[in-house]
């Protein structure tokens, strides 16, 4: 299935600037130990272990991407599931989209997370209206290809939590910054 839809857009690669990808990402904190390994003097891998706390810290985000830009991050009461990704495609997503130009937003395609508990009735229903919905009609099994999945959630972990993160704050502070650097 990823196979057909990279040759899906390999055969038409004037669409992909116009694709609106999104994906949600939850960030968890625990106890944690950070190393931090240069190979080569020129990667850094990050490994962090965590062992078990009774105080976790936990943060839902959604973002979006289309072409070269970075759309949100929206910081999310909790994971959307039926109703709650309902409410965001409906009342959060246009306020998102706000800052996009309207003739980008006219040509816009957009590619829902392909996560199962995006596909409730209502929330196919709702695709259905959107008449540039990519991918509305796949089985929920179906496998993601989103950039955010490929690039940005690892390196967002990976630099967010590059420092001790204690409480929810400084978790999200962490994250602004993060984004703040790289839009």
């Amino acid at each position: 299935m990823r196979l057909e839809l990279c040759l899906r857009l390999y055969s038409n690669r004037k669409l992909l600037p116009f694709v609106l990808f999104t994906d949600e990402a939850a960030f968890t904190v625990t106890e944690q130990t950070t190393h931090v390994t240069r190979i080569d003097g020129l990667t850094t891998i990050l490994l962090v272990l965590w062992k078990q706390n009774s105080s976790v810290v936990s943060l839902s985000v959604w973002c979006g991407m289309i072409n070269d830009m970075l759309i949100g991050p929206v910081i999310l009461d909790d994971r959307m599931v039926g109703h709650s990704d309902l409410d965001f495609l409906q009342y959060g997503l246009p306020v998102q989209l706000e800052d996009i130009p309207l003739a980008a937003r006219i040509a816009m395609y957009f590619r829902h997370d392909g996560v199962p508990t995006h596909y409730t009735r209502l929330v196919m229903q709702h695709l259905s209206d959107i008449p540039k919905a990519v991918d509305r009609t796949r089985p929920p099994s179906y496998p993601d290809l989103i950039p955010l999945d490929v690039c940005l959630w690892g390196w967002m972990k990976c630099e967010v939590f590059r420092r001790k993160v204690d409480t929810r704050e400084e978790l999200l502070d962490h994250m602004m910054e993060f984004i703040a650097r790289i839009k």
